[in-house]
């Protein structure tokens, strides 16, 4: 029969482990976020210049251009918060910042996808 000390050190064993693998999956995560959040930095500076091009030409007006740099904010939180979160020593400190990094990446995507459909419709309007 095992004791009440070995059955503690069984259980706590899988959370130590568990604790440890928790730390390298959350730098990675970072570390995807931050490059793929500043390229799309970039990708919305594009698309903001090539709409003003184009509703310029077309004689037409549209908040998209509006829509886009608010996206390109939202990808800049994402990728200082993921990359604060990679230089911090503090475990508590990295989840929060990952966390932010991870909310405001997906949010960013959602409005990029909208910005898209908008210019989309304008354009073929």
């Amino acid at each position: 029969m095992q004791s009440t000390a070995e059955r503690t050190n069984r259980s706590d064993t899988p959370r130590t482990s568990h604790r440890r693998r928790a730390r390298p999956l959350d730098e990675r995560i970072c570390h995807m976020i931050c490059p793929i959040a500043a390229a799309m930095v970039g990708v919305c500076l594009t698309g903001i210049g090539l709409l003003h091009v184009t509703l310029s030409l077309h004689r037409q007006h549209s908040f998209a251009d509006d829509l886009l740099s608010i996206d390109a904010l939202t990808f800049l939180i994402a990728t200082l918060s993921s990359y604060f979160a990679m230089r911090t020593q503090s475990a508590r400190r990295l989840h929060r910042l990952e966390r932010i990094a991870d909310a405001t990446f997906i949010t960013a995507m959602l409005l990029l996808t909208a910005a898209c459909f908008i210019i989309t419709y304008v354009l073929n309007a």
